[in-house]
C-alpha cells in the first residue's frame, strides 16, 4: 500500500498498519488479507506494508504513524520454513513472493520487523500474529540454531501476541485501544499472550505463598501469631484477604510451567512444559499458562473459541478481490495454487504428531454454511479468468467439513484421547453427508465444469463413508489423488500418531474398486517422510521394500523438519515422548538422515552409495544384487 492509496481513500491517518513477510494478496487464503478485511469491516482504517526492506526503518515509516498499533506477521508460514530447506540450505523459490523470488523476507522476520518499527515509532504498540509468532509463543526448540530459544515475545519489543485464528482478538484489541485503554492493561482477552514484569510475578507468588500460610495458621489455630504478623507488616485482615483472593484467583486460572532457564538446560523439563501447554489448548476447559523468562514473564491466556458458522460465513464473504496487489508485475505462485479454491472449514482433529495445526486452529471443526460456500463459488464463476474448474474444496483436511463430536460443546476436544488414533472414536460423527451435499451443489452451479479435491483427504475417515469415496472417485479427482500415509512401518506411524499400513491398504483397495466401477483409471500418489523421530534405517528399508512390492515408488518424499510446537519436534529435541516419558530414537547425524532419504529414492543412481551404505549398516546386503527383491544392483568391484 502506498501513501497515495491512503490519500485516495480520503484518510489523513491510519488506525492500524499490518506488516507482513508475504507479498500482499487480497484473498481469504492469506492471513494478512483476512485480518485487514476484518478490521476494515469493524470500522478501522487499515494500511498494509508488505515485505518491507529491513536494513533500516524507512519502509516502516512510509505510511506514517498509526493511531492505534502496528500488527506484525512473518506471513502464511514461519520465515525459517519459507527461507530454508530441511537441510538448512537457502530455498530457490518463495511461493509467497512476486515471481517466486527469494530474499524478500529475513529469517526471524517477526523479531526484525518489530525492532525496525520500534526504531521508527518508539511509542506505538506492537501486536504480533500469524504462524511464526503463534507457534513460538513459549520457549521453543529452534532448528536453525539447534538450541532452545525464548518466547518470541521475550525477544521482540512487542506488547501482545494474538495466537491462533485471530479475528476476534484483533478486533477486541483495536476497540479497547480506540476508547483509550492502555495496551499494557489488556490482559484478559482469550487467545492472546502478554508480558508480566518479573517483580510483579514475584509479588504474586509471594501473595500466593502467604495465602497458603494464612490458611495453615487458621487450620492450626495460630491466631495470635497471625495477628502479630499483621501488626508487624501493617496489613489489616481485610488487606491480606484481598491479596489472597487476587493470588488465589490467578493461580486457579493459570498454570506455571518450567521456566526458560529450566527447559533450555533440562530436556525432561522441556517435555513436561510441552505436555502441559499442549493439553491446555482447549477453549472450553483450558487454563492459561505462565512461563518465567529471565527478564520477563510470559503469560498465555486460554485459547479463543472457534468462530460460529455465522461468523465464519461473514469473514469469508468480506469483499476480497481474490487478486494480488496491482503494483506487482510478476505473479505470486501461492495465489496461483489457491485462486480458484474454496475454504469450507477450520480446525483439524487428525492429531498428526508433526503438524502444528491443532496448536493454531484447534481440534474442533468450525464449518461455513453450504449457502455461504455456494455464494463464494458463484463469485468465482464471474471472474473473467475462471475456466470452469474449482481446484480445491476443504480446509486443513479436505473431508472434515461439517463433522462434530458430541463432547465439543460442553468440554471441547478430549484431553485423554485422540479423535482418530489409534482408532476412530465412536463419539465422533464421521458422516460426509453435508460435504456430499455441498460438492453436488457445487457441481450443479452454472459455469462450473469440474470440482476437484486432489489432496488433503484423510483416508481413514473416507473409509467410514463409502458413498463419499465413490463420489470422490467419480467426480472429484483429476487423475491422481495425493494422500499422506507418511510411512509404512508400524513403529514410525505410531510415533506420528498416523494410521498403519493396514488402513492404507484397505483404502487403496476400495479406491481401486470404485475407480473400476466408475470406469476411470486414476492413481494414488503417496506423500512419505524420512527422518521422523522413531524412524531408523531399518524402518526406512522396510518402507522401501513395501514401496517396491506395491508399486508405489514416488519422488514425493520429505525430510522431517522440526518446527516449533509440534509433538514430533519435542521428541526430536528431547528424545522423549512427552506424554509417556519413554525414550524415542532420533536420527540426528546428517549422514544417517541422508541415508534414510536415499532409501526412498533407491532407483536414483546418484543415491547408490548412500543406499548401499545403509543396507550394509543394517545387515541387509541381501537387497543388493540382481534378484527381483533387490533394491540396487551389485557393482562389478563388489562381486570380486
Amino acid at each position: 500500500m502506498s501513501p497515495e492509496e491512503v490519500k485516495a481513500r480520503g484518510w489523513k491517518e491510519l488506525d492500524i498498519i499490518l506488516v507482513a513477510g508475504d507479498a500482499y494478496v487480497d484473498h481469504s487464503s492469506f492471513g494478512t488479507a483476512i485480518i485487514g478485511r476484518v478490521l476494515e469491516d469493524a470500522g478501522f482504517r487499515v494500511g498494509i506494508i508488505a515485505q518491507p526492506r529491513w536494513d533500516s526503518p524507512e519502509d516502516f515509516r512510509k505510511l506514517g504513524k498509526p493511531r492505534l498499533f502496528f500488527s506484525v506477521s512473518a506471513g502464511n508460514t514461519d520465515s525459517m520454513v519459507s527461507n530454508l530447506t530441511p537441510g538448512l540450505k537457502p530455498r530457490d523459490k518463495d511461493a509467497y513472493s512476486p515471481g517466486g523470488k527469494t530474499g524478500l523476507r529475513p529469517n526471524r522476520a517477526v523479531i526484525i520487523y518489530s525492532n525496525r518499527i520500534k526504531e521508527a515509532f518508539p511509542d506505538v504498540p506492537i501486536v504480533l500474529g500469524g504462524i511464526e509468532a503463534s507457534l513460538r509463543r513459549f520457549a521453543h526448540y529452534d532448528y536453525l540454531s539447534d538450541k532452545v530459544r525464548q518466547s518470541i515475545l521475550a525477544d521482540a519489543p512487542a506488547d501482545l501476541i494474538v495466537y491462533g485464528m485471530g479475528e476476534l482478538q484483533i478486533v477486541e484489541i483495536a476497540k479497547r485501544l480506540q476508547v483509550g485503554e492502555n495496551i499494557k492493561d489488556i490482559r484478559d482477552i482469550p487467545g492472546t499472550v502478554w508480558k508480566m514484569e518479573v517483580k510483579a510475578w514475584k509479588e504474586l507468588k509471594e501473595k500466593s505463598k502467604g495465602t497458603a500460610e494464612e490458611q495453615d495458621r487458621q487450620e492450626q489455630g495460630k491466631q495470635e501469631q497471625k495477628e502479630s504478623d499483621e501488626s508487624e507488616s501493617g496489613n489489616t485482615v481485610e488487606d491480606i484477604r484481598d491479596t489472597a483472593l487476587e493470588a488465589a484467583k490467578f493461580f486457579k486460572e493459570y498454570i506455571e510451567i518450567p521456566s526458560f532457564s529450566e527447559v533450555s538446560q533440562d530436556k525432561a523439563a522441556f517435555a513436561k512444559a510441552f505436555r502441559t501447554y499442549f493439553l491446555e489448548q482447549n477453549p472450553v476447559t483450558g487454563k492459561g499458562i505462565v512461563q518465567p523468562h529471565p527478564k520477563t514473564i510470559i503469560v498465555q491466556n486460554r485459547p479463543m473459541r472457534p468462530l460460529t458458522e455465522a461468523e465464519l460465513d461473514h469473514v469469508y464473504e468480506l469483499p476480497f478481490t481474490g487478486e494480488a496487489h496491482p503494483s506487482y508485475t510478476e505473479p505470486i505462485p501461492a495465489l496461483e495454487m489457491v485462486k480458484f479454491s474454496l475454504t469450507t472449514h477450520r480446525g483439524c482433529f487428525g492429531g498428526c504428531a508433526f503438524c502444528a495445526i491443532t496448536q493454531h486452529q484447534g481440534r474442533m471443526i468450525a464449518s461455513r454454511s453450504i449457502e455461504s460456500v455456494l455464494r463464494e463459488a458463484k463469485r468465482l464463476t464471474e471472474k473473467p479468468d475462471f475456466k470452469g474448474i474449482i481446484n480445491g474444496v476443504g480446509g486443513p483436511t479436505a473431508n472434515m467439513y461439517g463433522m462434530m463430536c458430541r463432547s465439543w460443546e460442553k468440554k471441547g476436544a478430549c484431553l485423554d484421547k485422540a479423535c482418530l488414533y489409534p482408532r476412530i472414536c465412536p463419539a465422533l460423527d464421521t458422516s460426509h453427508k453435508k460435504l456430499l451435499e455441498l460438492m453436488q451443489r457445487l457441481r450443479e452451479l452454472p459455469g462450473v465444469r469440474q470440482v476437484f479435491t486432489g489432496y488433503g483427504v484423510r483416508y481413514d475417515l473416507a473409509l467410514e463413508d463409502e458413498e463419499y469415496l465413490e463420489k470422490l472417485c467419480a467426480h472429484h479427482i483429476s487423475g491422481q489423488l495425493r494422500i499422506a500415509p507418511e510411512h509404512f512401518s508400524r513403529r514410525v506411524t505410531d510415533a506420528m500418531s498416523k494410521p498403519g499400513k493396514e488402513i492404507y491398504e484397505k483404502f487403496a483397495d476400495r479406491f481401486t474398486v470404485f475407480n473400476k466401477k466408475c470406469g476411470k483409471e486414476q492413481y494414488i500418489v503417496n506423500y512419505l517422510m524420512s527422518g521422523h523421530p522413531g524412524c531408523t534405517v531399518k524402518d526406512m528399508i522396510e518402507m522401501a521394500e513395501y514401496v517396491r512390492d506395491h508399486g508405489g515408488y514416488t519422488e514425493q518424499v520429505q525430510d522431517f523438519t522440526p518446527t516449533p510446537m509440534t509433538v514430533s519436534t519435542c521428541m526430536y529435541y528431547t528424545g522423549l515422548d512427552p506424554f509417556t516419558g519413554k525414550k524415542v530414537y532420533v536420527a540426528r547425524d546428517k549422514k544417517e538422515k541422508a541415508m534414510q532419504r536415499a532409501l526412498m529414492h533407491y532407483r536414483n543412481p546418484a543415491n547408490y552409495e548412500l543406499v548401499y551404505e545403509a543396507l550394509e549398516k543394517a545387515g541387509r546386503l541381501d537387497l543388493v544384487g540382481n534378484a527381483h527383491k533387490c533394491l540396487i544392483r551389485r557393482k562389478e568391484k563388489q562381486r570380486k
